[in-house]
């Protein structure tokens, strides 16, 4: 995949906001500039999930920025989303990638380096490693050391993205891992103004992705 596509990477959390309200953060966010964005429901039917990635896809296709979906690969197949993200108690890998196809993006969740190798031999596009930060969008999510995040990018092939408690403000403790892209959440789907959010982040992965 485009390594450079990952470099400001959304999940979307709707916290306690409207439809419309969520829906104009995310086109809002596309505009400014964030590279990829996932959509991450934990809590709604299949057909509520459906029916929304719907809608963010119309948001993404517009600034043609891939959509990944979090967790659920029939509602990445039926919306025909860019990929699909999963975690460690999901489909094993391989599975996901012999449903998807060779053309769709597969990105997986590891926090080890066991587990990086592993996902990338079963045909990983990309790895989401973390939390780096404790974070309150995962609960009692385990910390990963930044010197693992590191280890993580120097062993495998493919991009890593950090995930987990990432601010413009804490960034800066990222830069040697060797990361293609930072994923965050709450510091731009709660921020008072994502536009200028959106730009510190990228200011900043300037200096910090090589």
């Amino acid at each position: 995949m485009n390594r450079e596509s990952l470099k400001l990477y959304l999940v979307t959390n709707r916290y306690q906001d409207s439809l419309e309200s969520f829906l104009e953060k995310v086109e809002t966010a596309c505009r400014s500039g964030v590279t990829i964005v996932q959509l991450r429901e934990k809590n709604l039917t299949t057909n509520q999930y459906y029916q929304l990635a719907k809608q963010v896809k119309e948001i993404t296709d517009a600034y043609q920025v891939p959509l990944i979906i979090d967790d659920r690969l029939d509602v990445c197949l039926a919306v025909d989303a860019a990929g699909l993200h999963i975690g460690d108690d999901e489909l094993p890998v391989s599975v996901a990638r012999k449903v998807l196809g060779p053309e769709k993006i597969l990105g997986v969740t590891a926090k080890t380096v066991k587990r990086a190798l592993e996902a990338e031999t079963s045909g990983a596009d990309y790895l989401g490693t973390g939390a780096i930060f404790p974070t309150t969008t995962k609960e009692n999510a385990p910390i990963t050391l930044i010197s693992t995040l590191k280890t993580i990018c120097q062993r495998v092939d493919i991009p890593v993205v950090a995930i987990g408690g990432l601010t413009s403000e804490n960034i800066d403790q990222l830069i040697g891992t060797g990361i293609a892209g930072v994923a965050v959440v709450r510091d731009l789907m709660q921020a008072e103004d994502i536009e200028a959010k959106t730009q510190a982040f990228l200011t900043k992965l300037d200096d910090i992705i090589c």
